[in-house]
């Protein structure tokens, strides 16, 4: 019996197992079938293998250890030039291309490389003295070999000596000045340019006037005299009756502005002299329960005071009654005895 259990267990798992696998595979076959179906749609073919997938590398030309795609080589080159030249990812992350800023700017800009740095320090150094002076470096502070172009300020104290960033400085400002120079040159050309000869000389070139031409200054001619016509025509196509009607109605009309700002302020200074009798109304009445309220704290005082008095004098009468019968108590010689007591003490 035990067996013929076990065997029947055996088979309802089997059976489960069966029914599992089915699933599975109908999934998987329907899952095919949606990417078969995509891939028509796309006209890709499932045959792609990774060498096709993989996209081209390229060799980097500061480090040939580096291979990258080639779509992401100047990315690469950027960053690994800064790199190799001891620039950290942090300092490359705090950089940016200031060229951004000039771009629609009539700020004169200038852009230095490694050669015309090199060329800027080297004559500074050949026009410097031998020795130096107040006013000038000697030929000893200038850079043998300029280093490359530094690209933040910390690179620049540190690869740069004091005359060659004086010598750079002097270099940008001529050349600044001199591209404003040119610029302010070429906008003020209008205002040398002898207008009265060029008229002349344009109507000396000109010929009989066609047909069109005439039309056209005709034209001119009518749009300038509608322009100088009067513009208040609301006013000259009007009889008087209607302009003495209309100033009636503005004179009028400031009449009645005025009389409501004169009734408004009527009405405000009624309600401020409303304000003021309600305040001392009240004023009066905190007073008088002012004085009620100190009129019974005096009577208070007064009656706790007269009460203390009271018992004060009622215990002093009966602090000399007890003595009285302690006195009338006591025989004759208690007394000699009471008195002798007080004479040695005193």
């Amino acid at each position: 019996m035990c067996d013929m259990h076990m065997n029947i267990e055996e088979l309802d798992s089997l059976h489960s197992r069966q029914e599992r696998l089915q699933e599975l595979t109908d999934f998987t076959e329907s899952c095919q079938k949606k990417l078969e179906g995509l891939f028509e749609a796309l006209g890709w073919s499932q045959e792609m293998n990774a060498d096709s997938m993989q996209e081209p590398m390229e060799v980097c030309p500061y480090d040939p250890n580096h291979r990258v795609p080639q779509k992401s080589m100047e990315r690469h080159k950027a960053s690994c030039k800064l790199s190799k030249m001891g620039y950290s990812r942090e300092e490359q992350a705090e950089m940016y291309n200031p060229t951004v800023c000039y771009e629609k700017t009539n700020v004169p800009s200038l852009i230095i490389d490694k050669h015309a740095q090199r060329q800027i320090i080297l004559k500074a150094k050949a026009c410097a003295a031998p020795g130096r002076t107040e006013v000038q470096y000697s030929q000893s502070e200038y850079s043998a070999d300029p280093p490359d172009v530094p690209q933040n300020h910390k690179h620049a104290i540190c690869d740069l000596t004091v005359a060659d960033r004086l010598a750079l400085y002097d270099h940008v400002t001529r050349e600044a000045s001199q591209q404003r120079a040119q610029a302010q040159s070429s906008n003020n050309d209008d205002l040398y340019v002898d207008l009265v000869a060029k008229l002349k000389k344009g109507e000396e070139q000109n010929g009989p006037k066609s047909h069109l031409e005439v039309l056209a200054e005709m034209r001119d001619y009518k749009r300038r005299r509608q322009s100088y016509r009067a513009k208040n025509v609301h006013i000259t196509k009007k009889s008087y009756t209607e302009v003495i009607r209309e100033v009636i109605d503005v004179h009028s009309g400031e009449l009645a502005h005025l009389w409501q700002e004169e009734e408004r302020e009527a009405e405000e200074e009624s309600q401020s002299s409303r304000h003021s009798s309600h305040r001392r109304r009240s004023e009066e009445r905190r007073s008088a329960s002012e004085e009620s309220r100190h009129s019974h704290a005096s009577s208070r005082d007064a009656h706790s005071s007269r009460h203390r008095r009271h018992r004060s004098r009622e215990r002093s009468r009966d602090r000399d009654r007890d003595s009285r019968r302690k006195r009338d108590s006591h025989s004759p010689e208690e007394r000699r005895h009471d008195r002798k007591k007080k004479r040695k003490r005193s």
